[in-house]
């Protein structure tokens, strides 16, 4: 299966907060600023975007979500906003990314309209000023 890059969201995290608890599991919030770039958009994310990690007392990530406004242009020059919802887990077993996920989007941009229905997947990627999700829909 061939997959195409629909969009990149450089990440750049603010603040975290951190709970624990007495069996050793961990919740880790963090608040991260950024951009998106790609074929199709570019734009900022909005202020609220955060991630949520759980932790397992063993340090294995059982989940991972972040949920973000991006607001810019379409690849028609029309003004538009895009929500993406992240869901998933971290993943060793990944050669070449931190973890893998699955992201819902939802855009008030009639040509990226099709994103509303599309089945994604997401890779997170360490970068030098802190991380790169690549989106990427089958073709």
């Amino acid at each position: 299966m061939e997959f195409e890059e629909i969009l990149t969201v450089h990440v750049q995290i603010e603040n975290t907060i951190e709970l624990n608890n007495n069996d050793g599991d961990s919740v880790i919030m963090i608040s991260f600023k950024g951009r998106a770039t790609g074929k199709y958009f570019n734009g900022e994310i909005l202020d609220g975007g955060v991630d949520t990690q759980i932790i397992g007392k063993y340090g294995d990530r059982h989940t991972l979500s972040a949920r973000y406004i991006l607001e810019g242009k379409d690849y028609t020059g029309e003004y538009c906003k895009i929500y993406i919802e992240n869901n998933g887990n971290s993943n060793n077993k990944l050669k070449h990314a931190l973890f893998r996920s699955y992201p819902k989007v939802i855009t008030n941009s009639k040509a990226l309209a099709f994103l509303n229905d599309e089945i994604l997947v997401a890779e997170g990627l360490t970068t030098e000023s802190g991380l790169d999700i690549k989106i990427y829909k089958a073709i």
